[in-house]
């Protein structure tokens, strides 16, 4: 006997929700077979897990575990996978994507709930089009020329400069992506394309282009908008430039024009494209399938979209894993021979060349990996322990956090969840110390981004919600603060919900400080442009939250001097290599990890692997045709 939904509902691997669907969908297309259902119960918890589908090779050849206990029911196997494929493509409630039915199967055996399919291919489609549009008509003296002085040559000889690759291929092509860990140059890079697609256009009779900066968080576009700032200033280039680069971001769904505050209906789509010539994405790793198929679908069809973001960061809280499976292709990636000769011709840069490279264009020659940080050196504890996380070497990220040379990561075994322990008790004390202390309100703040303590989980044991509640417990003790009601003195603040009218996001962080108006009153300051206080009464503020701790996936994008990261006391499903790779690279200078060897070894060795058929779609089809701009109509920059 095969194991029913019943049986997986008791052992906590399918949710009630998941069961409703399920019978719900069989009733309604007359479909009561059992082995059906539980394909679409599985394919709806997928979803649930962050999946695009339910991958059934891979899925019957695992065993079931039982959620809580993560025993294996043994008793009751998977139905076999040639009996389970063949009931699902004989079933009415399952098609092939050519006719309207409410799941669709591929030819791999990834079963889709068909509106996740439809996400899925016509992102694949959309994205291959524009990767195969190449700007073949420029003129190659100006592009050297204006990358020799955008991008001046600075490293050893015969080491590739990935920038300029980066900024020659965004000027070549409708489709971009700029992948790289922290402190690799992603913004830096990005000013500098602006400013050489702004000067190709002043080449044009066009002469003007329109550019917009999304994020997928308030917090992400007020932090892009910031640093294009900071950064424009220094460029080679002419003030008319510098000025036409836009300093301004939004979210993503503020820019598509969200209707009633919809996450899925917005008033620009493919019908109705955005009024832009270039659209950049920041922090595109936490962009879920959803809402990159909906933004590239309103991005005009001769618009340049270029995606920044680190492939190697955990991947966004709803389903898929856009930029992972855009740039990771599972093997040795390498550049056409086209584009090799290309880039040779146009800036005297040379590739390195490779047998396997493919004879024509195609997504690959639109990927740009960083690779060398400039904010950790090669002798870096910090970044050496994330490269050796990156590569799934456990003896090598063990060894790195227990060796005395590198004195800025060290890793500190866990205490039981129900107690801080002293190491981290004295780590909080003077982390959060220095901005309770501080002199005025701006020194505080900038003082509380100094140091954070990140959490795995959001609940439980060595949860964000109860190491919020020690750590307060701990200053308290330390008389640093007085916690008895929500609004006192000191307490670190983060927006968790966008409010346009106070223009607080989600992810912004303040402080409630005492109001000398006011005797025993209390206002909420939060950093505003050029290094001003913005004040806002508690009362007034959007949904928040105490973040003395915060979860990892909500530290995505933030950097801070120190971080302490707690993992849990014992193996989690939650716990990965790309979880823990983000929390130690959101650190500058120093990392302490509290977690047994074990459990560090578990979350290296885990790899998050989201089950998607974006990655064959968009790398599978190696022989793609280039389509030109010329062949295709006028173009914004048709000579350079």
């Amino acid at each position: 006997m095969t194991v029913t939904i019943e049986a997986l509902r008791t052992a906590g691997v399918l949710s009630a929700l998941d069961q409703h669907v399920a019978r719900a969908v069989g009733r309604i297309g007359g479909e009561a077979r059992e082995e059906v259902l539980l394909a679409v119960a599985l394919a709806s918890r997928q979803v649930g897990n962050g999946h695009v589908c339910l991958d059934l090779p891979r899925v019957a050849a695992m065993p079931i575990l039982s959620a809580e206990e993560g025993q294996p029911l043994v008793e009751q196997p998977w139905p076999g996978l040639d009996v389970w494929l063949a009931a699902l493509r004989s079933s009415p409630l399952v098609g092939d994507g050519s006719t309207i039915t409410p799941l669709v199967l591929d030819p791999a055996g990834r079963l889709y709930l068909r509106r996740y399919w439809e996400h899925e291919a016509n992102l694949a489609d959309a994205l291959r089009a524009r990767a195969t549009h190449v700007h073949t008509t420029v003129n190659g003296s100006w592009v050297r020329a204006t990358l020799d002085r955008l991008f001046p040559r600075a490293l050893p000889a015969g080491e590739p400069d990935w920038q300029r690759l980066a900024a020659l291929v965004a000027l070549l092509r409708r489709f971009s992506v700029i992948s790289g860990g922290p402190g690799t140059g992603k913004t830096f890079t990005v000013v500098k394309i602006l400013a050489l697609l702004l000067e190709a256009a002043q080449r044009t009779d066009r002469g003007r282009l329109r550019i917009t900066l999304v994020a997928p968080t308030g917090k992400a576009a007020a932090r892009l908008a910031e640093s294009i700032r900071t950064a424009k200033g220094s460029l080679p280039c002419g003030e008319a430039i510098r000025t036409a680069i836009p300093d301004e971001a939004a979210t993503i769904h503020r820019v598509l024009g969200s209707i009633n505050g919809s996450s899925t209906n917005f008033r620009h789509h493919a019908e109705n494209p955005l009024a832009t010539d270039v659209v950049l994405v920041d922090e595109a790793s936490m962009v879920d399938l959803g809402l990159m198929r909906r933004l590239v679908a309103a991005v005009p069809a001769r618009a340049r979209l270029i995606l920044l973001g680190d492939q190697d960061q955990l991947a966004s809280v709803e389903a898929g894993a856009v930029l992972g499976d855009i740039c990771n292709t599972g093997a040795a990636r390498s550049y056409s021979r086209e584009l090799v000769e290309q880039v040779a011709q146009l800036s005297g840069d040379h590739l390195p060349p490779s047998p396997q490279a493919p004879l024509q264009t195609g997504i690959w020659d639109c990927i740009v990996q960083l690779t060398r940080s400039y904010r950790y050196g090669p002798e870096s504890g910090i970044g050496t322990l994330a490269r050796a996380i990156n590569a799934g070497d456990v003896d090598t990220a063990l060894a790195i956090l227990e060796s005395p040379d590198y004195r800025e990561v060290t890793r500190v075994e866990p205490v039981p969840s129900d107690d801080l322990g002293e190491p981290l008790r004295s780590a909080v004390i003077r982390g959060f110390g220095a901005y309770l202390t501080a002199g005025t309100p701006l020194a505080q703040l900038r003082e509380l981004e100094r140091f954070r303590v990140l959490c795995a989980h959001r609940r439980g044991p060595s949860g964000v919600d109860q190491v919020n509640r020690q750590i307060e417990a701990a200053l308290a003790d330390a008389e640093l603060i007085r916690p008895q009601r929500s609004t006192y003195v000191g307490r670190p603040v983060m927006v968790t919900r966008n409010d346009y009218q106070l223009g607080l996001f989600n992810g912004d962080v303040g402080i409630l400080g005492d109001d000398p108006a006011r005797p025993g009153g209390s206002f909420a300051l939060f950093a505003g442009s050029e290094d001003s206080v913005r004040r806002f009464s508690p009362s007034r503020l959007p949904p928040h939250e105490t973040v003395f701790a915060m979860s990892i996936h909500k530290s995505q994008g933030s950097e801070f001097d120190a971080v302490a990261v707690l993992l849990p006391e014992t193996v989690s499903p939650v716990v990965s290599r790309e979880l823990l790779y983000t929390a130690v690279t959101r650190a500058r200078r120093a990392v302490t990890i509290h977690a047994s060897r074990e459990v560090v070894a578990h979350a290296i060795e885990r790899r998050i692997e989201r089950a998607s058929g974006l990655r064959d779609a968009l790398w599978g089809q190696p022989g793609a045709t280039k389509d030109t701009l010329q062949a295709d109509g006028p173009a914004e920059t048709p000579e350079v």
